[in-house]
């Protein structure tokens, strides 16, 4: 068996939730509550803080060890623990409990603005960085234009890096957490905010630094098709625990198997969403052309796909965008979003529905599931995995009689038609 480069015993790490209030209130509020409550303020200052706060268990009792080399990817819902779990290998918080065991050199690549100075401009965070990792001037000098040219950011690299877009700072750090050698690379969801190309140079690089390099990576995402691509071994968690470890495959099973069972659970009682949650939608159902509501969605017929929502305390959100995002197993199908197909401005208060209407449904016959997400303003309010399930009839989408092919399955359906050119011939060369 090979060695384990990184060895998690008992890992436990734990946050203090204060139920009086948020703590940023700043010293005019305290001292105005002093004012009109002095006996409250004494009470908490001597012997009743314990009363108003509670603990909250980002990981409990956690155990994992990986294998040099190995390239493992991590997934789970919204608060399952594992972005806690890479910031507790990454050095940048402290367990509350447990050990870890880290035999290499670390590069991590978490959230936008996690590693580089702002003040700095590219070229200095890139020495900075290399600094932080034991290495040498000369050894970071002998990397620097491998960094440069793979990051594209070269006529920006001697501007402070807070002037950077998300996606120019996402490029600079990926590439400097890549090419500056570290035994163990730790990669969060990040790199969605890239552009398709950047993330399949990313991709490649991650492949070469695994099969390669010999250098271990850790990889987070909600992309199971890119786990699936790039991970042999999967480790699922759920509430700060490791609940599955083992083939890529069999874990992504579990995770869709529970992800089936979620869906029966109400919205207003879903604990797994994310978001700033001023926001919040509390109801998806599928209704036809009328409105009314259906159980099965038939291939060719209107289908409406419709999110109840909730503003926080009847609020007005402005600018808001509604998104929905249809999938089979580890497969997206169809993605609607409300700021694809209109310009208007779209704010929401109080109870309200939002309805996306599908004049032909595309998707054969199965068992779909939906992931809901609102954001305003660029901030997301509320995104929920597996928020409800589909499920598909067989219908006359061509209005033919036949809707495929012997062997044809999980497909998207499209209007088409075709035309036959007797004698004809062109040279395509």
């Amino acid at each position: 068996m090979s060695e384990s480069i990184i060895s998690v015993s008992n890992l436990s790490k734990s946050y203090i939730l204060d139920r009086r209030g948020d703590k940023s209130d700043g010293l005019r509020h305290l001292l105005e509550n002093a004012v009109r409550k002095p006996t409250g303020i004494l009470r908490g200052m001597f012997g009743e803080r314990g009363k108003n706060k509670s603990i909250f268990w980002a990981l409990k009792d956690l155990n994992l060890d990986v294998e040099r080399g190995g390239m493992v990817g991590i997934i789970g819902r919204n608060g399952a623990g594992k972005s806690t779990l890479l910031k507790l290998l990454s050095r940048i918080t402290e367990p509350t409990s447990g050990k870890i065991q880290l035999r290499g050199k670390v590069a991590s690549l978490l959230e936008v603005g996690t590693g580089f100075h702002p003040e700095l401009t590219g070229r200095e965070n890139i020495f900075l960085n290399g600094a932080i990792l034991g290495m040498s001037r000369r050894e970071i000098k002998n990397r620097f234009d491998e960094i440069v040219d793979f990051s594209e950011v070269e006529k920006f690299l001697d501007t402070p890096v807070k002037r950077y877009s998300s996606g120019m700072y996402v490029r600079l750090a990926f590439a400097v957490a890549a090419h500056l050698e570290p035994e163990i690379l730790i990669v969060d969801e990040v790199l969605a905010v890239g552009d398709s190309e950047f993330q399949k140079k990313c991709v490649g690089k991650m492949e070469d630094a695994s099969s390669r390099e010999g250098r271990t990576v850790l990889l987070v995402s909600h992309q199971l098709p890119l786990i699936q691509n790039l991970c042999n071994r999967c480790v699922l968690m759920d509430q700060g625990r490791i609940i599955a470890d083992g083939p890529t495959d069999e874990v992504i099973g579990t995770y869709m198997t529970r992800g089936a069972n979620l869906v029966k659970v109400a919205l207003k009682e879903r604990k797994d969403r994310a978001g700033k949650g001023r926001v919040q939608v509390i109801g998806v159902a599928m209704r036809d052309a009328d409105g009314n509501v259906m159980r099965e969605a038939i291939s060719g017929s209107e289908v409406r796909i419709s999110f109840e929502y909730v503003t926080r305390d009847g609020i007005t959100v402005e600018n808001c965008i509604f998104c929905v995002e249809i999938k089979k197993e580890a497969r997206s199908y169809i993605a609607l979003s409300t700021a694809l197909v209109h310009q208007k401005k779209l704010d929401v208060s109080g109870p309200g529905r939002i309805d996306f209407i599908i004049p032909k449904w595309p998707l054969m016959e199965g068992t779909y599931h939906i992931n809901t997400y609102v954001g305003s303003n660029g901030v997301m309010e509320d995104f929920i995995e597996d928020a409800a399930s589909i499920d598909v009839i067989d219908g006359d989408f061509h209005r033919s009689g036949k809707l495929r092919h012997e062997g044809w399955r999980d497909m998207v359906l499209v209007d088409h038609s075709w035309q036959h050119a007797v004698g004809e011939t062109s040279n395509f060369n």
